[in-house]
């Protein structure tokens, strides 16, 4: 959903108090943010970009507001009221984007058993993956976390918002990653109002490896028992409030990830109740796909990404990919293509 607010400006150069008011109430309501472009009905100047568009929906009062949806169908407002209360309220509207797992409450108790994981498939397969973050999180809310790092999951993080539900996110912060990177997690941070709990090394398996091992020794020995402490370990600690999570694996990100299920049973890990539910809403997206998003709908994205990184992870285990690699030929580039993981998603390979 993209909304475009279009306040009038008099012929003094002031705003219109009528158009001041409503923007008073949107940032006293803590809604201003939604609000993704403002264009100024310039008094005298029919050029000007707000008057063009008021011209064109045949509109003679500002301010008013233009929602266009994924599908590119507008509506358009010009009570700032109703336009709160139908697009940035939650609603039974909202709540009918996603078909609910039948017997709700039943099926939390026992949704990672093989017979819950079958209902759960049959219940969200024809879903888009809007409505599966919906889903979960209309079963779940805060106890469904969503896992950040990159392009994909702030897609993710993006949906939740809109939804209106409550949920939670986490951040494995192994204490290497790029400036640019920690720099993109606030702007994430502040884009849209949220918490994102950094997740760091346990530094009682931490510094006894660095101690031992210095802090390259992967570009020899390989990288599995660095990111074992660095990542497989607090995720496990990430996860142990959590109920279900939702990452960004995409298919055709590599070949390790060429069979990841929409959901699955996370048995690698101990919840709040036992093993969390794990859903990969994006298994079936492109690269393109994610990038069309980001772009149409003006998420923020880490400008490392600007710079010919496709996917990012540490600074000293991440390059630039070259033209006609694939996205993921820049991480740990020195091993074999099948051996590209860390273990989060996947056990590390027999050695």
């Amino acid at each position: 959903m993209h909304i475009t607010m279009v306040k009038k400006r008099l012929e003094n150069g002031k705003a219109c108090e009528k158009c001041m008011q409503a923007e008073e109430l949107l940032k006293a309501k803590g809604l201003w943010k939604e609000v993704h472009e403002v264009l100024w009905a310039i008094e005298g100047e029919p050029e000007s970009p707000g008057m063009a568009l008021a011209e064109s929906r045949g509109i003679t009062l500002a301010p008013f507001f233009v929602v266009r949806d994924d599908t590119g169908e507008e509506r358009v407002y010009q009570s700032v009221l109703k336009f709160i209360k139908e697009c940035l309220t939650p609603s039974a509207t909202q709540a009918a984007l996603i078909e609910p797992l039948p017997a709700a409450k039943e099926a939390q108790r026992d949704v990672t058993s093989e017979a819950g994981i079958s209902q759960i498939e049959r219940t969200i397969s024809g879903l888009s993956a809007q409505k599966v973050v919906d889903w979960a999180l209309e079963l779940f809310g805060a106890d469904c976390a969503i896992a950040f790092s990159g392009a994909e999951d702030v897609i993710l993080i993006d949906w939740a918002k809109k939804s209106g539900r409550p949920f939670s996110v986490f951040c494995l912060d192994t204490g290497r990653l790029h400036p640019e990177t920690y720099e993109f997690l606030d702007r994430v941070r502040s884009h849209y109002g949220i918490e994102i709990e950094l997740m760091s090394p346990d530094p009682g398996q931490l510094q006894p490896f660095v101690k031992k091992r210095g802090l390259f020794s992967f570009y020899e020995d390989g990288h599995h028992e660095c990111c074992a402490i660095r990542k497989v370990e607090p995720l496990g600690r990430a996860l142990r409030n959590c109920r279900a999570w939702i990452t960004g694996q995409r298919r055709d990100q590599s070949p390790t990830r060429s069979e990841v299920p929409l959901v699955q049973a996370d048995s690698e890990h101990f919840g709040k109740s036992g093993p969390p539910l794990k859903l990969n809403p994006l298994v079936d997206w492109s690269l393109s796909d994610v990038w069309r998003y980001l772009i149409d709908h003006e998420v923020p994205y880490n400008q490392l990404h600007d710079r010919g990184f496709a996917s990012i992870g540490c600074a000293p285990c991440t390059r630039p990919v070259r033209p006609s690699e694939h996205e993921r030929a820049g991480r740990w580039w020195w091993e074999d293509a099948t051996r590209r993981e860390c273990g989060l998603h996947v056990g590390p390979p027999e050695r």
